[in-house]
């Protein structure tokens, strides 16, 4: 009598428990801690793409930044392994300052930003995302170079 009343019990709080667990996938997916690092990746791609619509004399310093910054951002949303949330509202394009001068101050001031995000979000990753954001935070600082 006690085997049965302890089988009941234990099968009564299990019936329970899988059924919340059913309820809770319903929901969406929590943010993945690296989709302010995409966003980001294709908001700075963004920048240098203006900075070269407005003095196409930097196109051959700068698109390859350009391109790096897109490739991160494809490849941060690859690791999140799910594609990116549809109709986020993407902010319009970026306006570049008028002069070579304030244009390159700008995307310095912008990428020592992008630069210590990803340097804080490698410290703070699970070891098999540090390697990637690692990178993502070297290749920032490069590009802190090439804009001197």
């Amino acid at each position: 009598m006690l085997r049965a009343g302890a089988l009941v019990a234990v099968g009564g709080a299990a019936v329970p428990l899988t059924g919340c667990d059913l309820f809770d996938r319903d929901g969406p997916e929590p943010p993945d801690p690296l989709e302010p690092l995409v966003r980001e990746s294709r908001d700075l791609a963004a920048r240098y793409r203006a900075a070269i619509a407005a003095d196409p004399g930097l196109t051959d310093r700068l698109a390859p930044i350009a391109e790096a910054h897109t490739a991160h951002a494809d490849e941060l949303q690859r690791v999140i392994g799910r594609p990116a949330p549809s109709g986020s509202a993407s902010p319009g394009a970026p306006t570049a300052p008028a002069g070579r001068n304030a244009l390159l101050a700008a995307l310095r001031q912008a990428e020592r930003g992008g630069r210590d995000s990803a340097a804080k979000a490698c410290a703070e990753a699970p070891g098999e995302r540090a390697a990637l954001l690692g990178s993502i935070a070297a290749a920032r600082a490069t590009h802190l170079e090439v804009l001197r």
